[in-house]
């Protein structure tokens, strides 16, 4: 399958987000946009507002959030909305969701924060509730967490957006994978790491009777890059360029291209980029002349 490349948004660009795509877009497969409502007193953008402007604005994009927090929607009106944005862009829209983890968020916006493993068995029905919409008319569900009765969801998309669950929880999350997604996005760092994941998630397909090999594999990761190491020592001390220790590398073109590379061997067939000195062009400029036509190898 071939590699697809998609560049990722920071919230906090906000209204800087546009005139920095116009800028950079063009090489990149898909656009992927992030899902928060605050983070104390910063700026931050709306997610599914971006990604009606983004489907709008750029035609030629595939556009999905990594990842919507399920918590925030209903999810029959998250299929309307789903549907929508699929019809009206042709096509280009993929569902990236997960369970969500930022509890301040949900204390400050007055959203329920229970445990884990009730957020996750949420993210499952929610699931379930989209694909019926979207293949059933009318859809019918009864689960512990939401019901539906004769929700209609017309018209339907067609064909199916993807549906992608963001995250790596072993006992809870990847067993979602396992039983419900159609692409798995997962935060990439090192090699041995994903190995791991990927060993819990063949596990999980197997005691779900899937096949490991129908999910297809998307690694995120957000990247600082510079032309020497004293250049990435330099920008991590600059203001306004974001650490990137907890998702994703900082390096060279030719060290980012190695850690890219040995990540995408172990199976993976998208790759989502975001650059910690955005909206500076800087970094991602440096990226796509000078590590993604290695990567389009």
């Amino acid at each position: 399958m071939t590699l697809s490349i998609g560049i990722s948004i920071w919230s906090g660009l906000v209204a800087h987000t546009f005139p920095y795509l116009d800028q950079v877009v063009a090489p990149f497969d898909s656009i992927w946009l992030p899902d928060h409502v605050q983070y104390e007193d910063a700026d931050v953008a709306e997610g599914w507002t971006l990604l009606t402007w983004a489907l709008a604005r750029y035609p030629d994009k595939i556009c999905g959030h990594q990842v919507l927090c399920n918590s925030f929607r209903n999810p029959a009106h998250l299929a309307k909305m789903g549907a929508t944005a699929h019809h009206l862009s042709g096509g280009r829209f993929v569902l990236g969701i997960g369970a969500g983890w930022n509890e301040g968020e949900y204390i400050s916006y007055n959203w329920p924060f229970p445990k884990p493993s009730v957020r996750t068995a949420q993210l499952a029905e929610s699931i379930q509730i989209i694909r019926a919409m979207w293949t059933a008319s009318p859809a019918n569900f009864d689960g512990a967490h939401y019901q539906i009765h004769d929700a209609y969801c017309e018209p339907q998309p067609r064909p199916l957006p993807p549906v992608m669950v963001g995250g790596a929880g072993e006992k809870f999350t990847l067993r979602v994978v396992a039983e419900h997604a159609d692409w798995w996005n997962y935060i990439f760092q090192d090699v041995e790491t994903y190995r791991h994941k990927q060993a819990v998630l063949k596990e999980h397909c197997l005691n779900v009777g899937r096949s490991y090999e129908e999910i297809e594999q998307a690694l995120a990761v957000h990247l600082l890059l510079g032309e020497s190491e004293a250049d990435v020592r330099r920008l991590q001390e600059t203001e306004g360029v974001r650490a990137v220790s907890a998702n994703g590398f900082a390096g060279t073109p030719e060290q980012i291209t190695e850690r890219l590379l040995a990540g995408l061997a172990q199976g993976a067939t998208h790759l989502m980029v975001g650059f910690a000195d955005s909206p500076r062009v800087d970094g991602t400029q440096m990226f796509v002349e000078e590590v993604l036509p290695h990567l389009k190898r």
